[in-house]
């Protein structure tokens, strides 16, 4: 009998770690979800993640890292500042950074990963976010591989960032391309009834459907 490679997904409800998942299913890995409460203005992309989950039959838990909003500072998703209303520039990005909040889920997920034997971690950095977000670059990437390998050392867990190299469009060509329910995302910063259409990751997403032909099924 073979057996089954097994893996922690960090899944926001967003397009990336949605195609993420349908991805690594579609692979045969066996994933665990992990969806992280930070206080972001946006929690309702919290449900959207249990709810896909819930779909597929993963196993998926909700971390409680709420507390940790008080100690991050002022970014536009946690409430501090009004989210802009543009593409994603340098200052857009600035007021948008949630300081540290992927190596602090990363490092969540490591744990749980080395306390149930799971010997991989995924997140769906991609290329875009790597112009924006310094814990989406190769860079931190590279880094952090060994230092996660290091400090599960009874039980190895690699850092895994299969989208590290692709678009955002590139990301939903495949999404679409393995039915990914998009409609069922969220992606919104500002965390309404519907989408702001404005905000940057608004404008990136629709861009993203739009390179592949097609309206965002939220808006479209």
């Amino acid at each position: 009998m073979v057996l089954r490679m097994k893996a922690v997904l960090i899944l926001s409800g967003g397009v990336d770690s949605t195609t993420l998942l349908y991805k690594m299913l579609y692979d045969g890995i066996d994933v665990e979800a992990l969806t992280f409460n930070y206080a972001q203005r946006h929690k309702k992309e919290i449900g959207c993640a249990a709810a896909i989950a819930g779909r597929l039959n993963v196993p998926h838990r909700i971390v409680d890292l709420s507390c940790l909003a008080a100690l991050l500072g002022d970014s536009a998703l946690l409430g501090g500042r009004e989210v802009p209303s543009c593409r994603y520039t340098e200052e857009a990005a600035r007021k948008t950074v949630v300081p540290n909040r992927n190596m602090i889920m990363l490092s969540v997920a490591a744990g749980y990963a080395e306390a149930h034997e799971i010997p991989g971690v995924y997140y769906a950095a991609h290329k875009n976010d790597s112009t924006i977000y310094p814990d989406c670059r190769a860079e931190f990437i590279e880094s952090l591989r060994p230092a996660i390998r290091l400090a599960t050392a009874w039980h190895p867990v690699e850092l895994q960032a299969p989208f590290a190299d692709m678009s955002k469009a590139e990301i939903v060509g495949l999404g679409l391309a393995l039915s990914v329910p998009y409609e069922m995302t969220w992606s919104c910063y500002r965390g309404g009834v519907r989408p702001c259409r404005s905000c940057p990751t608004c404008i990136e997403r629709e861009e993203a459907f739009a390179a592949n032909g097609r309206a965002d099924p939220l808006v479209g």
